[in-house]
């Protein structure tokens, strides 16, 4: 899907939400980015304003921070973090919002995730990055861990 500077995936995973939020949580590492690619985890504070901090190793020794804040955490449902700010809402140039949403679909999940950005040249940007293949890759293995 994409809205105005939004893009998005959605999966129907054959878990229950309550399964897949808390591999989506508590194993965040292990789909975050998609393999070969890996994430360290710097540090996650599930709380609104909690930090949110992740280095991504590429397989050639690429090295990518994600560094960022909590928005929203409502668990079972959605979270919600930006990179617009870094802990203790210091400003940063701001790259996107990411928005998880995990709403029960007849005892399976329906996994949304969505990147707003600030300008259509951002949007544009993740799009050329691969959006649709790599979060769709991220899904899939969001999918395959909860199903398994």
């Amino acid at each position: 899907m994409s809205e105005g500077n939004a893009l998005s995936v959605t999966r129907l995973i054959d878990a229950p939400v309550a399964r897949v939020w808390s591999i989506a949580t508590e194993r965040l590492a292990e789909w975050w980015c998609p393999r070969p690619w890996t994430t360290e985890i710097v540090e996650l504070d599930w709380r609104a304003g909690g930090r949110s901090a992740m280095v991504m190793h590429g397989p050639n020794g690429e090295r990518h921070a994600q560094e960022g804040v909590f928005l929203e955490v409502v668990p079972g449902e959605r979270f919600v973090f930006t990179d617009a700010y870094a802990a203790g809402w210091v400003p940063q140039a701001p790259f996107m919002t990411g928005i998880f949403e995990f709403a029960d679909e007849g005892g399976k999940t329906r996994y949304t995730a969505t990147a707003r950005h600030w300008t259509a040249e951002a949007k544009a940007r993740h799009e050329a990055m691969g959006f649709e293949q790599g979060w769709g890759a991220v899904a899939d293995q969001l999918a395959a861990l909860a199903e398994g």
